[in-house]
């Protein structure tokens, strides 16, 4: 049996669509298909008609083709659907008074991969605050969390380090759907937004992207299978890096490697230090790759290729912290954090930007102990999960 999304519910039910009142603004991307591979912005101009005035499009752009961090896309009118797509990853993060001008109500329809650090939330958020002061009707149609609402992993962002990768003190693997993470902000980041989630019919929290037999689409340029969301929550810290995490492949995010790794001796190392023992359901695989574009771009890169052997067993959080520690000690000098800005953030590192804290680099830096490690994942999670449990909309 198929999960029915947000999307399919509303199409297939006129009492829904009759909630949704006045001029509409649809936030949406490639990702936004019906369960058959409809465009929702087909489907919607064709219930709505002329009363769907304009869309907004996330990061990497409405159509899904821009790659990289802080490179934005512009707006413009659609030589097709004849209405304007703004941009929210453009000279502005938060939605315009030009953007919501005449607009009623907004229908919030984007694929997540339950990572904190995947910025849609962050995109989430501030329609919500926004229309807040607006008193403009916020409907988000709940798509699956393609990891899962079950597993909770990686530390609790830090108040100082929130930027447009981290909007919220929440876990870096929330197990939210997207509908309960706008309950989530709407109730503990106080924002009380005019909210409607329309929700899934058929999911559940221990599924998976590929139990819900729905099509999966790039959500970004680079999130090509679930296999990749999987990973993301650990391989995304590359990020404040110099070691590629596999952009300019064919297996970004889950991938990972430098010039100056010899992948086979370090892992031989690796796994004779016994320094892995703490994680399982995943393998290791020696490689070597050659990155097409950004970091390391036309320059074979020693490294290995994750595999997931057993999902609900891996934390792949705590293995990319470890082996960045690891990495970072074998490479010496060769090793190096990126300088800011990372994500419009000018004062912090970008490491630091991505963790939502100081203490992983630090603790990366002193070579410290993986019972540490865990400590700081587990600092405030327990508070944490109870504020998920009043929101949760799915057993």
């Amino acid at each position: 049996m198929k999960v029915q999304t947000g999307l399919d519910r509303l199409i297939s039910d006129t009492s829904l669509q009759k909630q949704i009142h006045g001029n509409i603004c649809y936030v949406c991307h490639n990702a936004s298909v019906t369960s058959d591979l409809t465009l929702g912005i087909m489907a919607l101009q064709t219930i709505f008609k002329e009363r769907l005035v304009s869309i907004i499009g996330p990061q990497h752009g409405f159509v899904c083709d821009v790659q990289d961090n802080m490179v934005e896309t512009t707006h413009f009118i659609h030589p097709y659907f004849k209405i304007p797509i703004f941009s929210l990853y453009s000279e502005t993060r938060r939605p315009t008074n030009e953007m919501l001008k005449n607009v009623d109500s907004i229908i919030f329809d984007l694929q997540d991969v339950g990572c904190r650090i995947y910025t849609y939330i962050s995109t989430l958020k501030y329609i919500l605050e926004e229309c807040k002061k607006k008193n403009i009707h916020v409907f988000v149609l709940d798509r699956p969390n393609p990891i899962g609402g079950y597993q909770v992993q990686g530390n609790i962002l830090e108040s100082p380090y929130k930027s447009f990768v981290g909007v919220s003190e929440i876990p870096v693997r929330h197990a939210m759907t997207m509908g309960e993470v706008a309950k989530y902000f709407n109730e503990y980041d106080k924002i009380n937004a005019n909210l409607t989630v329309i929700e899934m019919q058929g999911w559940n929290r221990r599924m998976y992207f590929d139990q819900t037999n729905l099509p999966w689409i790039n959500p970004s340029p680079n999130m090509a299978s679930l296999e990749a969301a999987i990973f993301f929550p650990g391989t995304v810290i590359l990020e404040g890096t110099n070691i590629s995490e596999g952009r300019g492949t064919t297996t970004s995010l889950q991938i990972l490697g430098h010039p100056q790794i010899e992948p086979y001796h370090f892992l031989d190392d690796v796994l004779k230090s016994g320094v892995l023992n703490v994680i399982h359901g995943c393998k290791l695989i020696p490689t070597v790759f050659r990155p097409t574009f950004q970091k390391h771009a036309n320059t074979s890169c020693g490294g290995f290729l994750l595999k997931v052997t057993d999902r609900e067993k891996l934390n792949s959080w705590a293995l990319l912290q470890i082996l960045l520690r690891e990495i970072k000690k074998y490479l010496g000098t060769s090793f190096q954090y990126k300088a800011p800005p990372y994500e419009y953030v000018h004062d912090h590192d970008p490491i630091d930007i991505i963790n939502g804290c100081q203490h992983l680099k630090e603790w990366v830096n002193s070579y410290g102990s993986t019972k540490k490690l865990f400590e700081l994942e587990l600092n405030g999670q327990s508070t944490y999960l109870e504020k998920r449990d009043t929101i949760l909309i799915y057993k």
